[in-house]
């Protein structure tokens, strides 16, 4: 019995030496994860360039980017630059917090949806119905509008204790196919616990599809906290591409023709959520072999 115990852990080896292989060939994965880390090390080394506060307000309203104010300023005389930079860790903490939160929750719920099944299942997946159900977007906005103050740490708490009832269903379903798999039923003989099974058997065989269940709760939690800025229900105070969204249509940056104000914050949404989906889209090829281009 120890003899086959120790076959799963080389075969993983193995899985996980040839996923990598074709993950740097992977053209869309590579593309998109590039994009991504160059945005976030800009958000992360950004802020220790400028020398103004994102909110500051300068002596020159409107100017248009130049090498004083690489992105221009507002109609105020703030750095757009500043305010870009700071954006970007902003909005790249309310992804990993409402992600984070949301890949947990769904994680532990859906696995132990589908590896005790009976009444225990049926308990949770009556939770999850009834969260899925209710509409997310209607019940963040009473939520922010009746909150006194608002940071982007509660901002995320609450999107994450929103998103997580489909990526639990979709655990629960792939759960429900390995429970009964050998190597499941091996490690429930030789004693082992329920979380023992679900930690050191099932979740490390649904690695790759728990990975990719993160990365589309981060691109929807980045999705909702900006829809949420842009209608003036983001964070009182700091700021984030939503807000600068929502003050450059505020201050009719449109109308008064400064693109600087309102295209870079957009352009950066755009690109965070659009090179997640293409890195997963990258990801679900590395790890389905039907779908590896040869």
């Amino acid at each position: 019995m120890t003899a086959l115990q120790e076959v799963a852990p080389r075969e993983r080896e193995g899985v996980r030496r040839e996923a990598i292989y074709f993950a740097v060939r992977n053209g869309k994965l590579m593309t998109g994860l590039g994009i991504v880390l160059a945005l976030l090390l800009l958000g992360l080394i950004g802020p220790l360039f400028v020398d103004a506060a994102p909110n500051e307000y300068g002596t020159r309203p409107m100017s248009p980017p130049s090498a004083e104010h690489w992105l221009g300023t507002t109609t105020f005389g703030q750095d757009i630059f500043a305010q870009f930079v700071h954006g970007l860790r902003s909005t790249f903490a309310v992804g990993v917090i409402g992600g984070g939160i949301a890949a947990v929750i769904g994680m532990i719920i859906g696995f132990v949806a589908g590896y005790l099944g009976g009444i225990v299942d049926e308990v949770l997946n009556m939770l999850t119905n009834i969260i899925l159900v209710i509409p997310t977007l209607a019940v963040l906005l009473i939520i922010n509008a009746y909150l006194g103050i608002r940071s982007v740490a509660v901002q995320g708490l609450f999107i994450g204790l929103t998103q997580w009832p489909w990526a639990a269903r979709a655990i629960r379903a792939q759960t429900f196919s390995l429970r009964t798999r050998e190597f499941v039923d091996l490690a429930r003989m030789s004693g082992s616990g329920t979380w023992r099974v679900i930690t050191r058997e099932i979740a490390p065989n649904m690695s790759s599809y728990l990975f990719m269940t993160f990365i589309l709760l981060f691109g929807g939690s980045v999705l909702i906290a900006s829809s949420l800025d842009f209608i003036g229900l983001g964070p009182t105070e700091g700021v984030s591409l939503g807000l600068m969204l929502q003050n450059a249509n505020q201050w009719s940056a449109l109308q008064l023709g400064l693109w600087w104000w309102f295209v870079p914050p957009g352009a950066a949404i755009t690109a965070i959520v659009g090179a997640l989906y293409v890195a997963n889209v990258g990801l679900d090829e590395v790890f389905n072999p039907k779908l590896r281009e040869t």
